[in-house]
């Protein structure tokens, strides 16, 4: 399974992150919206973690307030950008518990079962291979650990989508996965009794260039492996602007976005295709007949 018909440049979107690091923090609307409705998710579901993976962490945001909730836990920030994670470290106490490392969420450097709980806000939206991010979700997991994640669904900048597709055939916006597909990589990846629920958003901006300012600012412009390479041009983008602005009734330009929030539980590192482990106290013995 993939997001799009591309895939993202993980070099190319590391270094759009670190470019929006010093601005995220003034265009993460839908970011903070998302992460506000997670933690409304969480509150009937009764755990107590000690050791906390925010996956994706970006500007830490979210590590501060998770650190404040639960206060005797150790929260580690994770994500791909080193600019996003000098943010973060700038913005916290001294003697916080929160410790910031850079990685990449498809290879995480920690041992089977750390985490009580694992939040990722918007992370899967950057995900090319979601099976395999999601096993590494659910290696890092203790079995009866919580994952707790925000994400974008399919028809989640759509008119953006069409509007470049009438100019030409390049690769200009990710394609986001349908939410029963991610419910069944869910499963497919080890994680136990998923829910998922969709909330439509809409949001407007003045014009064209504004939509595309914030999103340089929270480093969403394409990260696309298979984007045209040359530069837009100022024909194209006015044609783009065009297709995208004509069916504004009130001057304002509506992007419609599906936020997909979802919990699931750990159930420990799945073995290999063909591989089996089993206890040795569940071995019976047969006697041999004489």
């Amino acid at each position: 399974m993939t997001y799009g018909p591309t895939k993202t440049r993980r070099k190319d979107l590391r270094r759009r992150l670190d470019e929006a690091a010093a601005r995220f923090d003034d265009a993460d609307y839908v970011h903070r919206r998302c992460f506000e409705a997670l933690i409304e998710r969480m509150v009937p579901l009764v755990i107590e973690p000690t050791s906390i993976l925010d996956l994706g962490s970006a500007t830490g945001t979210g590590s501060r307030e998770l650190g404040r909730r639960f206060r005797r836990a150790r929260v580690v920030s994770v994500d791909l950008s080193a600019g996003m994670l000098r943010r973060a470290r700038g913005q916290r106490s001294r003697f916080s518990r929160i410790r910031e490392v850079e990685a990449d969420a498809m290879q995480l450097p920690f041992v089977d079962g750390t985490f009580d709980l694992l939040f990722a806000n918007l992370l899967l939206p950057w995900i090319t291979d979601l099976p395999g991010c999601l096993a590494e979700v659910n290696r890092v997991l203790r079995t009866g650990g919580l994952f707790l994640f925000s994400t974008l669904g399919a028809g989640s900048l759509a008119s953006l989508r069409e509007a470049w597709a009438a100019i030409d055939p390049d690769a200009h916006v990710t394609e986001f996965a349908d939410m029963h597909d991610v419910g069944d990589a869910l499963m497919g990846a080890g994680l136990s009794d998923p829910v998922l629920d969709v909330d439509p958003l809409t949001v407007t901006f003045a014009s064209a260039r504004r939509l595309y300012a914030d999103l340089s600012a929270c480093g969403a412009r394409n990260s696309l492996a298979d984007r045209r390479r040359s530069l837009t041009g100022t024909g194209r983008w006015r044609q783009f602007e065009a297709l995208l602005e004509e069916g504004s009734d009130s001057g304002r330009l509506a992007v419609q976005l599906e936020l997909v929030y979802g919990h699931a539980w750990g159930s420990g590192r799945r073995p290999p295709a063909g591989e089996f482990h089993l206890e040795p106290a569940t071995i019976g013995r047969r006697r041999r007949q004489r």
